[in-house]
């Protein structure tokens, strides 16, 4: 057993889920009623995601904005922009590809308690009323939007603290991020769980809706990055984007897709900036900056299997909602977490947009654990990548302008 053990621990997290999903599968199509407490595993999966993810908004983000240092002189403000636009504008090309293909998930739990918002009117006092909710209320709760505004506040609030404190509030959240890393070791039978209930309870017809969003997923990511970022490059420096954007996606993304996490690509991304002989003074501060808040990728996943949500419960989504979608995905995706599979955890702040109870919106973040064998390297790759491209971006027309 032990050898076992140590055999396991040696392979990667996306084989152990690869192996999990396949047994799932056969499990539920070979022995769909003598193994059915299976289920349970995947209860328990979504069960402990559940419970660490407010917590773990709330100290990502509130650690982040306390931590931000003002006076350096530097191309960040340029950088920044393109950050937060590339995010906003990866969420709305999500949105539209949701809405040309609308791709419906497989949940389990009934829909018939699901009340869609009336109308704008009502998704924006749903928003006010949650922004303003008590925030131990929003953490017990799961208001998310709660969560994030009082996050914020509190990190703006804290940038005046001493070192110490905002060393212990960035203690605290590397603590969770590490609670959330002992819980994703769990994902294999998690995701066996998963697979096992949703194929014995609905057929095998779940894994082709499972394709079908994993193509709009991968896809969207696929357009963003080579035709949504070159556009944006080529505004900024008036050059042939192509060549930066393909080094990029070389030296960076494929290194990402294999680490899936942004943080650990920062070594390679150091170097890539080094490589193309950019501003050590810029590049020192965008590239760790960027692992936290450009989050393209994590935008795309959060909007794409919001609307999948919205699309199974037959939620209707005018184009003003979408809208507010896109720049809720942005700001949420710049608190995605560092580790694998962390932008699945903000998917029940979008989902609360449109009145999603917080149980089926866990429900989707576990579809998207399915799916995250691809779509998570994917995700990492594009925002990783991403920091490299704008960064470059922004230095190149810093010094035209000069």
């Amino acid at each position: 057993m032990k050898r076992l053990l140590q055999g396991w621990n040696k392979i990667s997290l996306v084989q152990q889920i690869i192996i999990g999903l396949v047994i799932g599968i056969i499990l539920s199509l070979s022995l769909p009623n003598q193994v059915s407490g299976i289920a349970v595993l995947g209860d328990l999966f979504v069960g402990a995601l559940k419970a660490v993810a407010p917590i773990l908004v709330f100290f990502l983000v509130m650690a982040a904005i306390s931590q931000h240092k003002t006076g350096q002189k530097t191309n960040m403000k340029s950088i920044i922009g393109l950050y937060l636009v590339g995010t906003f504008l990866a969420g709305t090309v999500a949105a539209v590809a949701s809405f040309i293909f609308k791709v419906q998930l497989v949940l389990t739990d009934t829909t018939s308690d699901v009340a869609p918002p009336g109308g704008i009117s009502e998704v924006l006092k749903n928003l006010v009323f949650n922004i303003v909710a008590n925030p131990v209320d929003a953490l017990l709760n799961a208001n998310y939007i709660g969560i994030l505004t009082w996050s914020l506040l509190l990190g703006i609030a804290l940038r005046g603290a001493s070192g110490s404190t905002k060393e212990m509030i960035s203690n605290v959240a590397d603590a969770i991020s590490q609670l959330v890393r002992w819980i994703i070791k769990f994902a294999p039978l998690g995701v066996m769980g998963l697979v096992f209930n949703a194929i014995a309870t609905s057929g095998i017809k779940t894994l082709l809706s499972y394709g079908q969003l994993i193509l709009l997923l991968v896809g969207t990511m696929f357009f963003v990055a080579l035709v949504v970022n070159p556009i944006i490059v080529y505004v900024m420096t008036g050059k042939n984007p192509y060549p930066l954007v393909l080094k990029c996606l070389k030296d960076s993304g494929i290194t990402a897709f294999f680490t899936r996490s942004s943080a650990a690509n920062i070594p390679v991304n150091m170097k890539l900036c080094e490589e193309l002989k950019l501003d050590k003074d810029t590049y020192s501060i965008s590239i760790p900056l960027g692992a936290t808040i450009n989050m393209g990728g994590a935008a795309i996943t959060i909007s794409i299997l919001t609307l999948a949500a919205t699309h199974t419960l037959g939620v209707e989504v005018d184009f003003v909602t979408a809208l507010i979608l896109c720049i809720l995905s942005a700001v949420s995706a710049c608190g995605a977490s560092g580790v694998a599979g962390g932008s699945l955890l903000l998917i029940p702040l979008a989902c609360s947009l449109f009145g999603i109870p917080n149980e089926l919106a866990m429900q989707v973040v576990g579809v998207g654990f399915i799916v995250g064998v691809i779509q998570d390297s994917c995700e990492t790759a594009l925002n990783s990548s991403t920091d490299v491209l704008f960064t470059a971006a922004a230095d190149i027309a810093g010094k035209r302008k000069k």
